[in-house]
C-alpha cells in the first residue's frame, strides 16, 4: 500500500509526495506538527497540514533569506529571528563568526523539539553559544525592544494561525523602532502568482514601503512552496540591497553555498513584469 501526503496549494491543484514513514505527530497548543520521511525529498515539516521545509530544498530558503542582508551589510552582529522553529535561518547565520548574538523567538516549543530530533541538519545549531531561544509571540517580543538589532529576519509561516499577527501595521512599525539605524528586515513575502498568496504578498509590500526609506522584493524558486515562484521583502532604513552590496566582502567569509552567490544576489532583485506591475499597484487583483 503506498502512503502519501496530499496539500492542496489552490482548490484546484494538489502537491503530493510518497511517505516513505510518518516519524513525529502532535497536537500543540497552536497547530498541528508533523514529520515525514520520503524517498525523493527526504524529511519535511508539516504544519496544520502545509509543507514548511523539505530535506531536499530547504537550503535554497535559508541561503536567501540569510546571505542577501548579511552580503548588503557584513557588519551586522545582532540578530533577531521571528520565528524559524526549524533552525534553518540560525544554522545559515551562525556561519559568520562576525555575528555576536542571535535571538530567536519562536511562539511553539513543540516545532524546535521536534526539528532537533528529527531534522538535525536544520536544527542543528540551535545550542550554539550565541544563540537565545525565546518561546513567545514574536509580535509581542517587538513591540517592547528598541533600537536593538541589525537585524530582523522574519522567517514566518503564512498569515494564517500563529503567523498572522507577523503581517499587520503595528508589527512592522515595531519592527522599525527594534532596528538600529542601520537595521535591516528580511521578511517571509509570500508568492506573487496564486492569488491567496499574491493578496498577501501586496498587503505586506504595501505595508513595508510606507514605514521603510529602503523597500525592495527579491525571489527565489523553492519547487515545494505553491508554484515554485516566491519572495522574500527588503526593508532597510539605510542600505539598499543592490547598491550598497558588498560582493567581495562577502566572498571573504569563505562560505560555501548552495544557492546563493553574489550573481543570484543581484539578479533576484530583476523581477519579472508580473510582479512589478503588483508591487505597483497593490491593491490591484
Amino acid at each position: 500500500m503506498e502512503l502519501w501526503y496530499s496539500q492542496r496549494q489552490t482548490e484546484n491543484i494538489t502537491f503530493s509526495i510518497k511517505v516513505r514513514q510518518h516519524l513525529f505527530t502532535a497536537r500543540s497548543r497552536y497547530q498541528q506538527v508533523d514529520v515525514f520521511d520520503s524517498e525523493e525529498m527526504g524529511r519535511f515539516l508539516i504544519i496544520d497540514g502545509i509543507v514548511m521545509l523539505t530535506s531536499k530544498d530547504e537550503f535554497i530558503y535559508h541561503d536567501m533569506i540569510v546571505h542577501v542582508p548579511m552580503a548588503t551589510n557584513p557588519s551586522i552582529k545582532r540578530v533577531l529571528v521571528i520565528g524559524g522553529g526549524d533552525g534553518g535561518t540560525v544554522r545559515e547565520l551562525t556561519r559568520y563568526p562576525s555575528i555576536e548574538r542571535i535571538d530567536m523567538v519562536e511562539i511553539d516549543e513543540v516545532v524546535v523539539q521536534a526539528c532537533k530530533q528529527y531534522l538535525p541538519n536544520t536544527a542543528g545549531k540551535l545550542d550554539d553559544k550565541r544563540v537565545t531561544i525565546h518561546f513567545q509571540d514574536g509580535s509581542a517580543y517587538v513591540r517592547d525592544t528598541n533600537n536593538q538589532y541589525d537585524l530582523i529576519i522574519v522567517d514566518s509561516t503564512d498569515p494564517i494561525g500563529p503567523g498572522e499577527g507577523l503581517f499587520t501595521n503595528e508589527f512592522y512599525q515595531n519592527c522599525f523602532r527594534a532596528l538600529t539605524n542601520d537595521g535591516i528586515l528580511v521578511n517571509q513575502c509570500e508568492s506573487p502568482f496564486y492569488e491567496k498568496n499574491a493578496r498577501e504578498m501586496r498587503r505586506a509590500i504595501a505595508k513595508i514601503k510606507r514605514l521603510f526609506p529602503i523597500a525592495e522584493v527579491y525571489q527565489y524558486n523553492m519547487p515545494t512552496y505553491p508554484s515554485g515562484h516566491w519572495l522574500f521583502g527588503f526593508a532597510s532604513k539605510k542600505f539598499h540591497p543592490v547598491r550598497d552590496f558588498q560582493p567581495e566582502v562577502w566572498k571573504s567569509f569563505g562560505l560555501n553555498t548552495r544557492y546563493y552567490n553574489t550573481d543570484v544576489h543581484t539578479a533576484s532583485f530583476m523581477l519579472p513584469t508580473y510582479v512589478r506591475e503588483q508591487i505597483d499597484d497593490p491593491d490591484s487583483e
